[in-house]
């Protein structure tokens, strides 16, 4: 009898140690490479990178996963009780795992053949979550359980409750209890009611089951249940929020509501420069130069514009519809203030104030003037507007080039200064002619206008592809005294730690002496005051600017600025239809210019005027010669010159014979 004794004490400790080896065996098996969490600071998850106007208004979100880290402090504790109840209610006093569960689970297992409840803890569920594949497995399950006994050694439940409400999926593409609060309810985590709390806490169990709301709704009313048996709630609370319905926010998009042009320029951009894995998944913040105040301006002016452009040309094509485009900058800094990009941004995507190259008209004409103002030319320079025609080719296939002004009419000899303000066609050729086409095109890349160049005279009528921004930036040399601006849209970008990561400056280019700037200055404030632009002196405050339209009328400008703000419009169709008989920029493009500066400027703000640099003279001509007058009979004007070129007396001009035909 002693020694059977002896025999089974002996199997007992041989199958013991057994099983202890083969468990230490299987335990170290099991544990081999599993990775690590060893405290909050490996939490590192694909977060929201937010985009903010310069008034600290969020404009738009760039991520893969919708995810906003919060503290267990910002999260309303009715929601605590409520994910507790629906995932966990023993979270508190198990070690990670829950040997009930997991028992019951295994049965119900084994019951259906296959695996069908895991009996996880919220432990384990970060464990899956964060550290392991979403396999559905016996060993993943084995895995599971050992790194979650490793996470509470590490971890205090705070930092798993922490993690778990930052990770878990709710549907909707609401990673994390914050952004579950916000798509689902509009509102911070912090202040979830109980009905709202019960019904995020039913979905995370099977966000795309639940994703219809009666089950949803069935769901919830379990948690509810629950949160009553555990005493969280009391009767009359679970029965006024049975019978109560979930208020839910209506999704909006911000990337499309704010201003969904410029933050889409901000997103191509960023991406060139930091790839999509730094722009999407690690929570930048980005601050932009966009005033959202002066963007609603914009989209109001040019949306007001559309309707009266299709009001006169009585347009219901649905199909072709016009198009329309704003740029508003600092001349200063670049500093982008405001950006449309088309008439709807639901229907197409496609940045005509960035992306669209189009033939400016006469609104490149400032360019061949501010090139001839350094060549010998002054604004009281005398050309002839009279017929001219160009041959070209062999002599059997020649062809004849005709340069015509809008009215088809002639006015003879003019000052430099009338034939910008009426917008000239011939003189501007003749002046094209005179100084060189390679000249005038060192100009334009000196102006920082990029572009599609023809080598041709017609380059003088703006037979070129510019976009609007390049001709805004160009036009903003004109304001600032010479010195152009790169456009700027971010200005800082700071990472999820706070640390900044980039901080931009501006980037001033020298293009022209501040002489030549100014007077291009003064020529387009004759253009607002008695030429093409007139209709924007409503604006009743210093301003110059340019119209522009194509010969057959496809496309309509009007750039403008003031001392503060320099702002162009272009008008068109996509297809290049023309916009129809009369609609020149003047008509279709600068009403929208003036309806958007009238909102932008108060009846508070003060009235800037542009300053005069060094350098230059003012005297008095006679605008019918260009010289000083004989006689105190002869009409008079002030003219501006730069310091030695002013006129002295009367002398035929070379210029004058080199264009008298």
């Amino acid at each position: 009898m002693k020694k059977f004794f002896i025999f089974l004490l002996c199997l007992f400790i041989i199958g013991a140690g057994t099983v202890l080896g083969a468990a230490v065996g299987a335990y170290k098996y099991f544990s081999r490479d599993l990775p690590r969490i060893a405290t909050m600071k490996d939490y590192r998850p694909a977060l929201v990178s937010q985009v903010f106007s310069v008034d600290g208004d969020l404009i738009g979100e760039f991520f893969i996963e919708r995810r906003y880290p919060v503290e267990l402090s910002a999260v309303a504790p009715v929601m605590i009780d409520a994910m507790l109840a629906a995932e966990d209610d023993r979270f508190f006093e198990h070690q990670g795992i829950n040997l009930w569960s997991i028992v019951r689970a295994a049965f119900a297992n084994l019951r259906s053949r296959g695996i069908r409840q895991g009996g996880s803890t919220i432990t384990q569920q970060v464990v899956k979550s964060l550290l392991l594949t979403p396999e559905r497995s016996y060993t993943r399950k084995i895995k599971e359980a050992i790194l979650a006994t490793r996470i509470e050694q590490s971890l205090s439940k705070q930092d798993i409750l922490t993690l778990y409400f930052n990770q878990i999926y709710f549907g909707r593409g609401a990673y994390g209890v914050e952004a579950a609060a916000r798509v689902f309810f509009g509102k911070p985590a912090r202040d979830l009611n109980l009905v709202e709390s019960s019904y995020l806490a039913a979905l995370p169990k099977a966000p795309s089951f639940y994703s219809r709301p009666d089950r949803a709704r069935e769901r919830q009313r379990y948690v509810l249940e629950r949160m009553a048996e555990l005493g969280r709630i009391s009767d009359g609370q679970l029965t006024e929020a049975l019978a109560a319905e979930p208020q839910f926010h209506k999704p909006v998009d911000i990337n499309q509501t704010a201003a969904p042009h410029f933050v889409e320029f901000v997103r191509r951009e960023l991406e060139k420069t930091y790839g999509a894995d730094v722009l999407y998944k690690e929570g930048l913040r980005i601050e932009t130069t966009l005033k959202l105040e002066r963007q609603r301006a914009a989209d109001a002016a040019v949306a007001l514009g559309i309707e009266q452009y299709e009001t006169r040309q009585r347009s219901a094509d649905e199909k072709n519809r016009v198009q329309a485009a704003l740029i508003s900058l600092d001349p200063y800094s670049g500093s982008i203030f405001a950006m449309v990009g088309g008439r709807d941004f639901h229907e197409s995507q496609f940045n005509r104030a960035v992306q669209s190259r189009r033939q400016p008209g006469s609104a490149f004409k400032p360019v061949i003037y501010a090139a001839a103002l350094d060549k010998g030319y002054t604004a009281a320079s005398i050309i002839v507007d009279s017929p001219l025609v160009f041959e070209f080719g062999p002599p059997r296939h020649r062809t004849l080039w005709e340069p015509q002004n809008y009215d088809k009419k002639f006015m003879g000899p003019i000052t430099f200064r009338k034939a910008l303000t009426l917008s000239r066609n011939v003189v501007t050729v003749k002046i094209l002619k005179d100084i060189g086409i390679d000249y005038a095109l060192g100009y334009a890349h000196a102006l920082g206008l990029e572009g599609e160049y023809t080598h041709g005279l017609s380059l003088a009528l703006g037979s070129c592809g510019v976009s609007l921004l390049n001709l805004v930036k160009a036009y903003g040399a004109f304001c600032a005294e010479g010195v152009y601006a790169e456009p700027v849209a971010v200005t800082r970008i700071v990472n999820r730690d706070g640390v900044e990561i980039a901080r931009n400056q501006p980037r001033l280019v020298a293009a022209l002496s501040p002489q030549t700037a100014y007077i291009m200055t003064t020529l387009l404030q004759s253009v607002v005051e008695e030429g093409t632009g007139k209709k924007v002196r409503a604006l009743n405050r210093p301003c110059a600017g340019k119209t522009g339209t194509t010969n057959d009328v496809r496309d309509a400008w009007f750039i403008g600025y003031t001392p503060d703000i320099v702002t162009g419009v272009w008008v068109g169709f996509d297809d290049l239809s023309p916009l129809g008989r009369n609609e020149t920029g003047a008509v279709a493009a600068a009403p929208i210019w003036l309806e958007y500066m009238q909102k932008v400027y108060t009846d508070d703000d003060p009235v800037r005027t542009f300053r005069i640099p060094d350098g230059l003279v003012f005297e008095r001509i006679n605008p019918a010669t260009g010289y000083t007058p004989q006689s105190r009979a002869e009409p008079a004007m002030f003219e501006c010159f730069k310091e030695g070129t002013q006129p002295v007396k009367y002398t035929p001009s070379p210029i004058d014979s080199v264009f008298s035909n």
